[in-house]
This record gives structure tokens, sequence and C-alpha cells, in this order.
């Protein structure tokens, strides 16, 4: 199992700089999240040979692995424009990916209406969804067999705003895909848009599940839907957080025992991004708890 960090709230730092921080948080692996000055938010990657160069340079001196490169773009686009335009980075980052001897990406099904492009965008209406996962079937047949011919791993997430926000359909998405290089991330921040039955998901998952996401949240749906109060009444506003474990409801020893009974060996990333005033603290705090329950589950198999 490779237990990496999302360095997200360290971005200020450089490249050069982010390994031997990630060290002294107590990790080992690193999963690269989008950051200016490397794979952009939803554009071309900001990358050249002496960049590659440095940045692999500080990875070997800090002796730190990059278990995942997480690259965003709108590869589920009804705008073909947009689509072509996020299979060319998609291309580009998979060259980078093989370049720093990277074995695995991640990423979400993606194109929920942010960011706006100025014109109305019709949320999670029938017809938006049916288009944007016709988009991203296309986006696949045309990146699936460059994940095989390249060995690289690509492990993708529902996320809420997503056309796909749940564990089903998403499940069955990925084993239609049938590519032994396309896996499914559980991202457990997003648990209770998937459902109440953290075991019953987890063991639904498990042929598939290769990749898992840590931070807390809280059960947007208890308290009668009044966990949060959004206005105006209606709002198809999607609401979770990135915690440190402990600070949320979701339920720890069912989601660790139940990974460790099915033989999960995958990656395994803190995802907190609510503490940047606290960064250090938190990314510590989250690698010890999530060792004392590998200890605890995997330890005692």
């Amino acid at each position: 199992m490779k237990i990496a960090l999302d360095p997200f709230m360290h971005r200020h730092l450089s490249l050069e700089a982010l390994p031997r921080k990630v060290k002294e948080l107590g990790y080992d692996w690193i999963e690269l999240s989008p950051r200016g000055d490397f794979l952009e938010w939803f554009k071309a990657p900001r990358v050249f040979p002496e960049r590659i160069k440095s940045f692999k340079k500080a990875l070997s001196d800090a002796d730190v692995g990059i278990a995942s490169l997480l690259p965003m773009y709108r590869w589920a686009s009804n705008d073909e424009a947009e689509r072509q335009a996020a299979v060319k980075h998609w291309k580009r980052a998979i060259e980078i990916c093989v370049e720093l001897g990277v074995d695995t990406m991640n990423s979400e099904f993606g194109r929920g209406p942010h960011p706006d492009k100025g014109s109305c965008y019709c949320c999670h209406t029938g017809s938006m969804i049916e288009a944007c996962e016709d988009a991203w079937w296309r986006s696949m047949e045309e990146l699936v067999p460059v994940f095989e011919r390249e060995g690289i791993m690509l492990h993708v997430e529902p996320h809420p705003e997503d056309w796909c926000e749940t564990l089903q359909p998403a499940l069955d998405i990925i084993r239609t895909v049938n590519s032994k290089n396309v896996k499914f991330l559980y991202c457990a921040p997003h648990t209770f848009y998937f459902g109440d039955d953290t075991k019953a998901m987890l063991r639904e998952a498990r042929d598939v599940l290769a990749h898992v996401h840590v931070g807390d949240t809280f059960n947007h749906k208890a308290s009668s839907g009044l966990r949060y109060i959004l206005n105006p009444p209606g709002t198809n506003a999607r609401v979770h957080q990135h915690l440190n474990i402990g600070q949320g409801e979701v339920p720890w020893d069912e989601f660790f025992g139940t990974l460790a009974e099915v033989g999960f060996d995958g990656i395994m990333t803190a995802c907190v991004f609510a503490w940047e005033d606290k960064a250090d603290q938190s990314c510590t705090f989250m690698r010890t708890e999530m060792q004392r329950y590998i200890d605890k589950y995997w330890g005692a198999k």
C-alpha cells in the first residue's frame, strides 16, 4: 500500500521544495494535484524539460515518490472544442507521467457547471447529463488506448456536481470501460453522496477499487436535510468537506475495517483541504491517524 499526501494546502511551495516538506510531514509519496506551475486546472500543462529535471532531482534528494498525478481537464464537456482541448491536455499529461516514471493518474468524471463559460448551464437536467456522459465516452475512446500503450493506470472518482456523482452508475461505468488500466477511486469525503452503508459500498466496489481519498465530512442529508441550510430553498448547490479524521461523520472503523476485509492494497491519500492556516499540523495528524487504523486492521491480518 502507498500512503500518499495531496499537498494542495502547501501549493505555495515551489516544486523543488515540495518533496522535502512532504517527507518532513511523514509521507514517502505524493499525489500531485493541480497547481499553476505544473498541471494547471483545465489548462495546458506548464511543464518543460528543465522543470521536470529539477523536480525529479528534488524527489530523489528527498527520497519521495509520486504515487499519482491528478490532472483536471474538461474531458466530459458537451462543447466539442473544449472536449478536444481537454483530450490534448490529457495526452500531454500522460507524456509527463511517463517522463517522471509514474505509473498512475487519477481524476474526476468532470464537467459540472464550474467554471461557468458566461452562459446558462442547465445543471443536472437529464439532457445535460446525457450529453456530458456521451462526451466522456468519446474522450475515453481516444485515451484508454494511450493509457494501455504507456502502461499507466487511470483511477476515476465521482464528484459532487459532476455528471456522475454517485457510487452507481460510477462502478458500472468503469466496469463497462473494460480495461485493466481503468479503476475506481473511492473518496471518503464524498461518502454521503454515495450512500449510507459504508461497508456495503466498499464491498460492492472491491473488484475495481484501487485508490481511496481519506478526509472527513458531515452527512449533508442528516437532521431531516437540515444539517446545512442553503438559500434559496431547492438550490442545486453540492456541499461537502475535506476535514481531518474525526471532525465529521464518516464511520472510520467501518471504512478502514472493510478496506482491510476486501484486501485493499492500493493508494491511500490524505486529502484534507480545510486547514491551510495549520496545514503542517493537519498533514502530520492525518499521517498518524491513517497509520493507527492500518496497524489496527491490516496488522491484525
